[in-house]
């Protein structure tokens, strides 16, 4: 064999070889890419640092403006009528919610309408309470409102209660209560400033939709409860945020 055809094999060798490196290289490089942006969302998973909730409709009802004067306590048993029924009508109904940190009594307005404090949000505050104990213990929780009557909201904080039987005044930082006409994006700013604590650490629940959209500009989490909150919104933002 002579020099020049071997110089020619090696030749073809080196080329082939050169090609094979780089269809292999193009095929192997978009998934060494992809499994790398999969490592790094799995380590940088955004964690919840603070809640927010509406009080109207979010985590009671009726509404402030809805009642007729402001709310007082009243006894079980004058609620259900049996101090004044004349008639053989069925007492009343405690309805769900209604608890205080009076058990003999609810909170109502001049009418005998009842405040009640909904299921979820009676639960998600109850779990905020518990999860600052057992394993986030620089979790908060504040309030974020438009609310009609600030002085009755203040007043009904200070009676009913969550799940856990903890007063709602007692659920949230006193200093993190933005109640105001504000737009919500304020409110929540206004949070971020007092707690250092950025936007996308934050989450939010509001029944009304345009509070929804304009909290969202701003990096929040947001959670729509149009029919008041409930169990199965806060089991959606747990499970988005990785928290059972």
């Amino acid at each position: 064999v002579t020099r020049a055809k071997i110089s020619s094999v090696s030749t073809k060798s080196r080329g082939f070889l050169i090609a094979l490196s780089l269809i292999t290289s193009h095929h192997s490089s978009p998934i060494n890419k992809k499994e790398t942006k999969q490592q790094t969302a799995s380590s940088v998973r955004i964690s919840i640092m603070l809640v927010v909730f509406d009080l109207d409709y979010t985590i009671w009802q009726p509404e402030m403006y809805q009642i007729d004067g402001p709310p007082k306590l009243v006894p079980v048993d004058e609620f259900r009528g049996k101090q004044k029924r004349k008639s053989n009508a069925p007492p009343r109904q405690i309805p769900p919610g209604s608890a205080t940190v009076h058990r003999s009594k609810i909170v109502t307005d001049r009418r005998g309408t009842p405040i009640t404090v909904f299921d979820g949000a009676s639960h998600a505050l109850a779990e905020i309470n518990r999860l600052k104990k057992e394993k986030m213990p620089s979790l908060r929780a504040a309030i974020s409102s438009r609310t009609d009557e600030p002085s009755w909201a203040y007043q009904i904080m200070k009676w009913v209660v969550a799940a856990d039987g903890t007063p709602l005044s007692k659920c949230f930082d006193q200093d993190l209560i933005e109640i105001s006409y504000d737009n919500k994006a304020r409110h929540m700013e206004s949070l971020n400033r007092k707690t250092g604590i950025p936007f996308e650490n934050m989450v939010f629940f509001d029944n009304e939709y345009w509070n929804i959209q304009s909290v969202e500009q701003l990096g929040v989490k947001c959670y729509h409860t149009p029919d008041g909150m409930t169990r199965e919104h806060w089991s959606r933002c747990m499970e988005e945020f990785g928290i059972m």
